[in-house]
């Protein structure tokens, strides 16, 4: 169903027909860590985030999973190899 508070216009989970069913009966603005993504989208009600009603929860313990601006750096594990057990496994 569409939103018809804040967001008004864009499909909503939350929206039924007795109103916004989210904590408060409406979401929480974009934070300032937001700037930048693709789904941070300006309403005249203010910014907010097409994808996830309260976006502090999603940065609370590092990056949202959901931030188009942020890129995921591989960290690769280098692993010490014994070169003892490496010859015998070539050996093989």
């Amino acid at each position: 169903m569409d939103c018809a508070t804040l967001k008004i216009g864009t499909p909503c989970n939350f929206m039924s027909s007795k109103g916004c069913s989210f904590n408060g009966g409406g979401c929480y603005g974009a934070i300032e860590q937001c700037n930048g993504c693709d789904r941070a989208k300006q309403f005249p009600s203010g910014v907010f985030c097409i994808s996830c009603p309260d976006p502090n929860q999603k940065w609370k313990l590092g990056n949202c999973n959901l931030a188009t601006h942020v890129k995921k750096v591989a960290v690769q594990n280098t692993q010490k190899v014994n070169p003892l057990k490496a010859s015998k496994r070539s050996a093989r």
